[in-house]
């Protein structure tokens, strides 16, 4: 079995989720041992695993129909996520609809983050399998390190006492960044910073306002890779992500991953695999983060650090690897695998 992984203008968007969840795939699909390649003129494959929903899409599952090959379509996008992100998004989101339903439509099977994404889905008038599969966390990559997190210090002139509360994405009022903002104006205790940065012209006026015009305990330093941003996650105090809308939330998993205390805003992708008081904490508005955030911080409630580890043990690279080639040979067989199945392929993996 081999897999062509379509990934269309990967150098725009390799810093966004969907990015780093395509340089997932490749590992998971490397550490459960399945041949693929990334060179849509290389006909000797057996799937199109397309991640993308762009120009070419359409041409290249046509081309994989005309040579016989099974289609899957990585549904990383869905209406509801694409609302409140660029200039005009929220004019454009029928058009988006009507564009990610005719594509999808188009596959034999569909990958999907999460339940809760593949409800969405599903409320399309979608009637494909839909297969809830993690994007997956490189655990390694955010396992403790002294030196990364003294480099993340070095670089933003931070001492160790200096409370730090940590934000990463878009730059999108969707992500949270207004509120974001506003909560670190009421908490001048604590430093405040977000990475992830856009070009400004597609963000809409307000959003680059609001961080033109920031309190002075809140830095936006722009897109910030390696190093010195998984130095970040685990030097941290607290990762806080007020996003109104995901399909799931890389970021949240690299706070996991790195034993970080999580406060998230309590929106459906979290239900699923997130809880309140265990795993993170939830909140729904900018007073609760404020009261969250004090608590946590004061150590005034309990950790819940050790259970979100365990969290993203869960979707480590190695396991979603396995559910991939699950749900590849259940397609080339002509079979629909059942949601217990495919859970059950996690099992027995120590975190």
């Amino acid at each position: 079995m081999k897999v062509l992984l379509y990934f269309e203008s990967e150098s725009l968007i390799k810093t966004s989720g969907i990015g780093r969840a395509f340089e997932h795939q490749k590992q998971a699909l490397t550490s459960a041992g399945v041949e693929y390649t990334t060179d849509p003129w290389d006909d000797d494959y057996d799937i199109l695993h397309i991640n993308t929903v762009y120009l070419n899409s359409e041409a290249i599952i046509a081309h994989a129909r005309k040579l016989g090959k099974k289609v899957i379509y990585h549904a990383h996008s869905t209406e509801e996520d694409f609302r409140n992100s660029f200039v005009f998004s929220n004019i454009m989101s029928p058009i988006v609809r009507r564009t990610l339903i005719n594509l999808y439509s188009r596959a034999d099977a569909i990958i999907t983050p999460t339940p809760y994404s593949r409800s969405l889905i599903r409320n399309y008038g979608i009637d494909l399998p839909i297969y809830p599969v993690s994007n997956g966390i490189e655990l390694p990559l955010y396992a403790e390190n002294e030196e990364k997190q003294k480099s993340f210090r070095r670089y933003f002139h931070l001492n160790d006492s200096t409370r730090i509360v940590l934000g990463v994405g878009l730059p999108f009022e969707r992500k949270g960044i207004l509120d974001f903002i506003k909560v670190a104006e009421a908490m001048p205790e604590y430093q405040f910073i977000w990475f992830g940065e856009l070009n400004p012209l597609a963000v809409p006026a307000k959003i680059n306002e609001a961080i033109e015009h920031h309190p002075e305990n809140c830095r936006f330093p722009g897109y910030v890779k390696g190093p010195i941003i998984q130095g970040a996650y685990q030097a941290a105090d607290l990762f806080f992500f007020p996003s109104y809308e995901e399909t799931e939330g890389i970021v949240v998993l690299e706070a996991l991953a790195s034993h970080q205390q999580v406060v998230v805003r309590d929106i459906g992708v979290f239900k699923s695999w997130l809880k309140n008081g265990i795993s993170c904490y939830k909140g729904s508005s900018n007073s609760e983060f404020i009261q969250l955030i004090r608590d946590c911080m004061e150590k005034r409630i309990p950790s819940t650090v050790e259970k979100g580890y365990e969290v993203a043990c869960t979707r480590s690279i190695e396991r979603v690897g396995k559910q991939l080639r699950a749900v590849y040979e259940a397609v080339c067989d002509g079979r629909i695998l059942k949601d217990e199945e495919l859970e059950s392929v996690q099992e027995g993996t120590d975190c």
